[in-house]
């Protein structure tokens, strides 16, 4: 669904970023992911350098990732070796970095730099499906300990314009003119309902959370103090704590709806590993 123009120099995009490694070995209930993965690279202007925002990354305070060559971090374990073998040699950003960690100070949010950090799995598994050359320069940015999701609106705030010099849009020129600032998450996380047959009620549970962050995310009737008061009380949609018993992977929507404060231009929704789950574009 087409609403809105994508913001000058910067696209937002929340994943459901699929089990682990499963989507890069091959493994079943991925097809989908793995082909949306592929649609949305084409709405999209190849991006000149990435910020990725990832579930699997909490800190103290916002973190950003600053070395110049990052190596990977294999944050799962029980996989087969193939795993442990995966290669993303992305470049790392570092005056990009500088440039993030300027604007959430900037913006009230106090932010600090990881020179030795490498990037986890929200960042390689996705980005090697849509960018395989592993050229375009990335940094990553962690969540915030404690998952207050008004903080982490608030982070997506900063991006895009407190510091009054338009924000990732205003600096995106110095780094090549297109910054994809990415949710790395997955709109439907309960571990345990993984690895239990879904019932014609926790399909129903899946569906209504779905459908209500659907509604919320992309709806053009919903004023955006509505729409942000939804995200900062999430756990009162419909079956929100079946959906999300801890909530870590749904905090990258969070920021990137804060640095878009407005509607959705395209959601796709889709089957990963046999549940509901959703892409959120802007």
């Amino acid at each position: 669904m087409s609403m809105t123009q994508p913001l000058s120099g910067m696209r937002i995009l929340y994943l459901s970023h699929g089990g682990g490694p499963i989507p890069l070995l091959g493994g079943e209930g991925h097809e989908e992911m793995i082909a949306c993965l592929e649609t949305v690279k084409g709405r999209m202007a190849r991006p000149s350098a990435i910020v990725v925002v990832s579930a699997h990354w909490e800190e103290t305070v916002a973190t950003v990732t600053s070395g110049a060559r990052p190596e990977l971090l294999y944050d799962y374990y029980g996989f087969p070796e193939p795993a442990y073998e995966i290669a993303y040699p992305a470049p790392g950003a570092p005056e990009l970095a500088q440039a993030v960690q300027t604007l959430l100070s900037e913006g009230g949010v106090e932010a600090v730099a990881d020179a030795e950090r490498g990037f986890d799995h929200g960042l390689f598994v996705p980005l090697k499906l849509m960018y395989p050359e592993a050229d375009i320069p990335c940094i990553q940015l962690s969540l915030k300990r404690g998952l207050d999701p008004e903080a982490h609106i608030r982070m997506g705030e900063t991006l895009t314009g407190a510091s009054g010099r338009g924000g990732l849009s205003g600096v995106a020129e110095t780094f090549g003119g297109n910054i994809l600032l990415l949710g790395s998450g997955f709109s439907f996380h309960n571990m345990r309902a993984f690895f239990e047959a879904p019932t014609q009620e926790t399909r129903a549970m899946n569906e209504a959370f779905e459908n209500w962050l659907v509604e919320t995310c992309s709806s053009t009737d919903l004023p955006e103090a509505e729409r942000r008061q939804r995200l900062a009380h999430w756990d009162a949609a419909p079956s929100a704590r079946y959906c999300h018993p801890r909530e870590e992977h749904l905090m990258p929507l969070q920021v990137c709806y804060g640095a878009a404060q407005r509607p959705c231009t395209e959601v796709f929704r889709l089957q990963i590993i046999g549940r509901q789950a959703s892409f959120h574009l802007w």
